[in-house]
């Protein structure tokens, strides 16, 4: 049975479900509200600091609304030969995205920002994973695509589903990184706003 830890609400700005799953793992009872953000990059703007601005504003844009509570924003981004790679949003840009990945190592950024307006609360942190592609075929990357349809996820794989497999090795400080919430680093920020967790 889940109980509040903390007077304070406590608010996922998402409307990603990977996200509040995530979340949900720590047993603190939460509300989800999708931000109203605009995350086209800035020209020139390099990967580590689009995801942490996204981050800080998509956080920002709910802590507005609710001042009293704590907010948590998160943004992702892949990147593959110092390019951002973003969602693929079909199947054959999945395709496309796995074909480029497959026998390489690419690099995800997951930033988070958890913010707390009427107590002047910030903290921030962006958490890199490498990530190990094994030598892929077509038909496993065909194959792949069609059972896991990753069509909302940044370089295209669902590590905690199948996704899993087409990997060799995963090196990261927090495991959950990689699916859009890291827990250790979310865990930490709302200790120090007083939740309890576990």
């Amino acid at each position: 049975m889940q109980q509040q830890s903390h007077k304070r609400n406590l608010i996922l700005a998402s409307s990603s479900p990977y996200r509040k799953i995530l979340l949900e793992r720590l047993g603190i009872p939460f509300q989800v509200c999708p931000p109203d953000t605009d995350e086209t990059p800035i020209r020139g703007e390099i990967a580590d600091r689009l995801v942490a601005r996204l981050a800080r504003d998509k956080a920002g844009s709910v802590a507005r609304q609710f001042p009293q509570a704590v907010v948590i924003g998160s943004d992702q981004v892949v990147i593959c030969d110092q390019e951002i790679i973003g969602k693929p949003l079909t199947a054959d840009g999945a395709v496309s995205q796995l074909q480029r990945f497959s026998g390489r190592t690419v690099q995800f950024l997951t930033a988070v920002s958890v913010l707390c307006e009427e107590m002047a609360f910030e903290y921030a942190r962006t958490v890199f994973t490498e990530i190990c592609f094994r030598s892929l075929s077509a038909d496993e990357i065909f194959r792949y695509v069609r059972q896991d349809q990753p069509l909302d996820c940044a370089g295209s794989f669902k590590s905690e589903a199948a996704g899993i497999s087409l990997l060799s090795a995963m090196k990261s400080d927090d495991p959950t990184a990689i699916v859009g919430l890291p827990l250790i680093t979310v865990s930490e920020a709302l200790r120090l706003q007083g939740f309890a967790v576990p």
